[in-house]
């Protein structure tokens, strides 16, 4: 058994459904279990009517619902079989009826409130399902929809719910392989619901995370996520021309690459396959002959000591001094009780004997953190950063590393350095403006040289 993940862009048109109805025939003996994620830009479009209508902004939320409504229907039907064309209109219009009602609601009470967001959010992926079996039925493959909300089981945490996992491996375990024997489920990616029933998310990209933890559930042989990329690359392919498609990769280097900005999946994605050592591979929809990227728990021996080059942009660097010629004892905590407090997650972390300085992707509470901070600290801020993060087991155990790296960036300014809490990656900061630079330049620095058994 195998699970097959379906980005948005994979399903963004009839056209994009139909090369994915193709992809899951062509592995239907394989027993593939389809995890899918709204279609196209469907859930900015849900969150962005959900706002105006908390705005008071009702007939544009309305207006922006019906043009969804529209798009839906223009690209969900062609695919399906003629016979079922009614029964899907009837389901998409009711959804959408509902969905309008929702948007009223929230214009009368006027507020956006995180489990209404969730709510909302849902609406794309309960579409998609149904969209997606009822043209898998269309091209000859049993089919058959299933509401993640019954089988994905989560805390109470709106918009970033945690999966319960017992009672989800269970119900998953219980339901999907009898169901598997006869048709391909398929499931929407990224709702979820709590133990007595409501709506929650997995956050953004929480699809990936749905199919790691049905492959994880299943016992699957392999984690498939289908993408518009043809895997992981040794760099943004928007920053470097030439970067290289990495064959394989670990675990542990595809989870830094992603937390430091490689968007090809979620970062949790990797954890529930770690658990049960289940390969996840990367493949792009648009291209399926291409092998993409294997990732494994062991990576085999690659001659380059970098394995791919990740970039972070839009990140912010607070400078902490202490008003004392010493660290204080308690210093650290108070800093980073007030980040804790403020729900705000620290990226980089560097220290010296009077001083504190940290990196944050979500500047939204920002000024509250600084005007705590100034109680007993002296505070800078720097905003338009980038993270820029050197990824490779082979870092680790290859000296002469971070003289290659900043010898290679003659001219650039380094803001800040931090090695040694991961073994396998060296990060720093520059400012937004030299990141395509700087990438450029490590990328011709640690890939001049490909190893042919690990790169193409």
């Amino acid at each position: 058994m195998i699970v097959m993940k379906f980005g948005g862009s994979s399903v963004e048109s009839a056209a994009a459904i139909q090369r994915v109805c193709s992809i899951v025939r062509a592995r239907v003996e394989s027993r593939p279990v389809v995890v899918v994620s709204a279609m196209g830009k469907t859930t900015n479009r849900l969150l962005a009517m959900a706002r105006l209508a908390a705005e008071g902004r009702r007939e544009e939320a309305l207006a922006e619902c019906e043009a969804l409504k529209r798009f839906h229907f223009a690209e969900a039907l062609p695919p399906a079989d003629p016979r079922e064309r009614p029964a899907l209109e009837q389901f998409l219009d009711d959804h959408f009826h509902e969905l309008a009602e929702l948007l009223r609601g929230l214009a009368i009470l006027g507020e956006l409130t995180p489990r209404s967001m969730d709510a909302v959010a849902s609406y794309g992926e309960r579409l998609s399902c149904v969209i997606l079996a009822a043209a898998l039925r269309s091209a000859g493959v049993a089919a058959e929809a299933i509401d993640s909300r019954r089988l994905i089981v989560t805390d109470r945490r709106f918009t970033q719910a945690a999966p319960l996992y017992d009672q989800t491996y269970s119900r998953l375990a219980r339901e999907i392989p009898p169901l598997a024997e006869r048709a391909v489920p398929v499931l929407g990616g990224f709702i979820a619901a709590t133990e007595d029933g409501v709506t929650t998310t997995l956050g953004r990209g929480g699809s990936d995370f749905t199919a790691a933890i049905v492959g994880a559930a299943l016992e699957a042989a392999e984690i498939q996520i289908w993408t518009d990329v043809d895997g992981m690359l040794t760099a943004d392919p928007n920053l470097v021309e030439g970067a290289r498609r990495v064959k394989t990769i670990s675990f542990d280097e595809a989870a830094e690459l992603a937390y430091f900005g490689a968007r090809v999946l979620h970062p949790a994605t990797v954890l529930p396959a770690i658990e049960k050592n289940i390969p996840v591979r990367i493949l792009n929809s648009r291209r399926p002959e291409v092998a993409g990227t294997l990732i494994v728990a062991q990576a085999p021996p690659c001659r380059n000591p970098v394995k791919s080059i990740a970039c972070k942009r839009g990140i912010t660097v607070v400078d902490i001094h202490s008003t004392r010629m010493l660290m204080a004892h308690g210093f650290l905590h108070r800093i980073f009780a007030i980040f804790d407090e403020c729900e705000t997650a620290v990226d980089l972390l560097a220290t010296s004997e009077v001083s504190v300085s940290l990196t944050i992707d979500n500047a939204s509470r920002l000024d509250e953190i600084c005007a705590r901070l100034r109680r007993f600290a002296k505070v800078g801020v720097e905003y338009d950063q980038a993270i820029v993060c050197l990824v490779g087991d082979n870092i680790r155990y290859t000296p002469g590393i971070a003289a290659r790296t900043f010898g290679a960036l003659e001219g650039i300014n380094v803001r800040m350095i931090s090695q040694g809490a991961s073994l396998r990656n060296l990060s720093f900061v520059v400012a937004g403006e030299d990141a395509r630079r700087t990438v450029r330049a490590l990328h011709d620095e640690f890939f001049r040289e490909a190893d042919p058994e690990v790169f193409e």
